[in-house]
């Protein structure tokens, strides 16, 4: 028997409530302190999940101890002889892959959201009791997590146990009626869990997560030594995200997005694939290969580090590039994907005030934070990470005739720090990037990371991409959802001419300004986010219809808008400005030089052999 058990239950689905008691066989002899977390791995922001913890209780041996709270997060039990149970339940109200959430439908918790620590036993293995909510309503429910289980059957409620406090909190739990897929990676068991009313073919799914797997593994040699790795999907009507953990991940996506029995792959089933792709490959970069500064995390105050840009930007390289090389999606369509990606950094000036290991850093209250102004002030450290590991890619390739890539570096990182246990020190990446290089009669990157990392130029991917027969292409963004990745629709006289200069959405009988960016037509002349614009020209107009009259006007024009800031009416002159070529499409030469077309091809080929594209 455990000096530490937890028990979980649904008790009340209907009011969103789970009941948690933790029983410590031997607690501290000047009382016995407890915290919960204040954020999660993964997502880079405080909080707060103690604000969740509606009430909290203790005894020992039939009679009530006392409890302090001592600050948002961290409580101390009285002095008492054990064993000492604390009763407390957690509001389970948040349908998102980072706390908990539980209804009539299904319950899904991580451990941060609900199990407190007992301080100065954090290192101690732990037992956790998962309980079925009473009720014949409920004589379906299952469980889906990847905690080691004791006398719990496969997919089903029991006891579990942990090996100390870090890995009881890295394996979520998903409980209901979900329907389920398996298949096999590396000898290894894989499951999908699928949550949500749904009608996919989750066949499919399973098959070409399968491949994506296979790809990933294929890089790095091996899995990580686990017993089992689990997808657990929750679908909605709309919804995205996902969230990595030691050996499963938690994802939510729009219902629409999975594939239906016959159905070709479509834009939302493809970034599905990207999404699992993305936390799959954090089963090894950022859960084994880490930043030391997570080494151990502090879950009760930030962890700052400058590396997020290799974590999360390196990843968001791969998640794509592994659909295209495991053949689930055409050259056409990663190049869509690349081009798309780069429109996001581009249409920021934000890329020319922050650096990336400045990104990486103020993840906490910039990146996880965003206001309006977002776009004008930060860069994303998983975008232009993404892009940064692009082209360090094909900078290694160059550099190294081929003999070096961004794998092997993977690679050496995994046998290095990851298989080890170690922290990625600061600079950790370079240096072993460096070192790869020199040992194959390459040149010195300090220039390229220097540009990359530490200062607000835009890399070189012109020259770059050049180098392996794709041509990087500029254009006006077009009236609507223009995400790029593609030519312009329009051409000639029907191409965009002028810019306002902001980014719109619906709003209540006109156009909601979402952004005004930096330099634009509307920041001159006073507009700001928020604002709704209602006229142009003295001519209602809306979110859609604003922007296709000011893209049929010339540059140069003076125009009047009526808008409501708040609840009072502004007449503003604004003169617009030619539209800004900050949309990004990439497109393949078709027959590229023999050099370029080897490159191409060593570059998108897949880890397991042959090429694609």
């Amino acid at each position: 028997m455990t000096d530490i058990l937890y028990r979980i239950c649904p008790t009340r689905p209907e009011a969103h409530v789970f009941e948690v008691t933790l029983t410590v066989a031997a607690p501290e002899q000047d009382g016995q302190r407890l915290w919960l977390p204040a954020w999660i791995p993964g997502s880079y922001m405080i909080r707060e999940f103690a604000r969740n913890v509606v009430w909290l209780r203790a005894e020992a041996q039939g009679r009530p101890v006392p409890t302090e709270k001592l600050d948002k997060d961290t409580w101390r039990c009285a002095p008492c002889a054990g064993p000492l149970t604390v009763t407390y339940e957690v509001y389970a109200w948040d349908l998102s892959v980072r706390a908990a959430h539980l209804d009539t439908t299904h319950g899904y918790f991580n451990g941060t959201s609900v199990f407190l620590a007992v301080a100065g036993r954090e290192q101690q293995p732990c037992e956790v009791l998962i309980e079925a909510p009473a009720g014949e309503g409920y004589r379906d429910w299952r469980v889906a997590t990847t905690l080691a289980r004791v006398d719990a059957p496969l997919w089903g409620f029991g006891r579990y146990r942990a090996e100390d406090y870090d890995d009881l909190v890295d394996h979520p739990v998903e409980m209901g009626s979900f329907a389920l897929e398996t298949f096999e990676v590396a000898g290894v068991p894989h499951a999908l869990a699928v949550t949500g009313r749904q009608q996919g073919d989750l066949a499919r799914l399973a098959r070409d997560l399968q491949r994506i797997c296979t790809e990933h593994v294929s890089l790095f040699g091996e899995l990580p030594p686990m017993e089992r790795y689990l997808f657990q999907l929750t679908v909605v009507g709309n919804g995205y995200g996902g969230l990595e953990h030691r050996s499963s991940t938690s994802l939510l996506a729009n219902r629409d997005d999975l594939p239906l029995p016959g159905e070709g792959m479509k834009p939302g089933y493809r970034s599905l694939l990207g999404l699992c792709s993305h936390e799959y490959f954090h089963t090894w970069n950022v859960k084994r290969i880490k930043p030391a500064e997570f080494v151990p995390y502090d879950l009760q105050r930030e962890n700052y580090t400058r590396q997020l840009w290799a974590f999360e930007g390196i990843t968001s390289y791969y998640d794509d590039l592994a659909l295209v090389r495991s053949g689930l999606i055409e050259l056409k369509d990663y190049l869509e994907l690349l081009g798309q990606t780069a429109t996001r950094v581009w249409r920021g000036s934000g890329r020319h005030k922050q650096t990336l290991e400045e990104s990486s850093f103020d993840a906490w209250t910039k990146f996880y934070r965003q206001d309006e102004n977002a776009p004008n002030a930060i860069v994303s450290y998983y975008t232009k990470g993404a892009l940064t590991a692009l082209a360090l890619d094909l900078t290694l390739r160059r550099e190294t005739a081929g003999r070096v890539t961004l794998d092997e570096v993977m690679r050496a990182l995994w046998i290095r720090y990851g298989k080890r246990g170690e922290g990625v020190p600061a600079g950790g990446v370079e240096a072993v990037a460096q070192e790869l290089v020199q040992a194959a009669g390459g040149g010195d990157l300090a220039t390229f990371f220097d540009q990359a990392l530490r200062s607000t130029e835009d890399l070189p991917l012109g020259a770059l991409l050049g180098e392996v027969g794709v041509q990087f292409r500029l254009r006006a963004a077009e009236p609507g959802d223009d995400r790029g990745g593609k030519p312009a629709a329009k051409q000639g006289a029907e191409a965009p001419r002028a810019s306002l200069g902001v980014r719109t959405a619906k709003g209540q009988g006109g156009a909601r300004l979402v952004h005004v960016f930096d330099g634009g037509a509307a920041q001159a002349a006073g507009l700001s986010a928020g604002d709704a614009v209602i006229a142009l020209d003295g001519l209602r107009v809306d979110h859609s219809t604003l922007e296709q009259r000011v893209a049929r006007l010339a540059p140069d024009t003076e125009v009047t808008l009526h808008a409501f800031r708040r609840d009072e009416l502004h007449v503003v002159r604004a003169r617009l400005q030619p539209p800004v070529a900050d949309v990004v499409y990439l497109e393949a030469q078709e027959a590229p030089p023999a050099e370029a077309a080897a490159r191409r091809a060593q570059w998108l080929a897949s880890v397991q052999g042959g090429a694609h594209g």
